[in-house]
């Protein structure tokens, strides 16, 4: 039986290239510090849930510590929980949610592109994005993503719009034009440079 031309036989990597190659995994230390701000993230979520569920069940220390966490200042003393409330800390706790969603994707996007394969294929709980991801689409992810946390951020900003000035309104609101026309450019410079690859296969 000849052997099959077009497997080819690694050969082992010359010393100094190995150690280049190898210094990928000063990475991992990284991605384990991100995994520990996700626990992070995860206990705050559930003291801020916590605080609302005591506040609606009237506790006014729970109440003060949800009005000091999300910024809100009135006129005249707050005694219980108003929609306004109930709707900034509401949108306090998905914008956790999707910076922990931020962070799975630097986590595993990131070791899966410049790390190490973790061999997911035809695993039930694979990511569909990991299927495909590279850097550039790993790139217009996480722009995408921070789009969606810097609209939580104004949201909150324009519903808490008396606690603000408007130099801060304004600035908010060009921080997050700019992301927008930033994530634009980087979508637009991916699909560009992959019509250019696939002309030249």
């Amino acid at each position: 039986m000849k052997p099959d031309p077009l497997l080819k036989t690694t050969s082992p990597l010359r010393p100094l290239p190995n150690l280049i190659f190898m210094s990928r995994w000063l990475q991992l230390p990284l991605y384990l510090g991100l995994i520990a701000a996700q626990a992070v993230y995860v206990v705050h979520f559930l003291l801020e849930l916590w605080h609302l569920i005591e506040a609606a069940a009237g506790s006014q220390a729970a109440l003060q510590q949800l009005i000091s966490s999300i910024g809100y200042k009135v006129t005249t003393p707050v005694v219980s929980l108003n929609e306004t409330i109930i709707m900034l800390v509401v949108l306090a706790l998905i914008d956790v949610v999707m910076i922990s969603n931020l962070l799975i994707m630097v986590i595993v996007g990131g070791y899966e592109t410049f790390v190490s394969r973790m061999g997911l294929q035809g695993h039930p709980d694979q990511p569909e994005w990991l299927s495909h991801v590279n850097a550039s689409v790993l790139k217009v992810k996480l722009a995408t993503a921070i789009i969606g946390i810097s609209s939580i951020h104004l949201l909150k900003t324009f519903i808490n719009a008396d606690n603000y000035s408007d130099r801060v309104l304004i600035a908010q609101t060009v921080i997050h034009i700019t992301f927008l026309l930033s994530a634009l450019a980087i979508a637009y410079t991916d699909k560009v440079m992959s019509g250019i690859a696939e002309r030249k296969h």
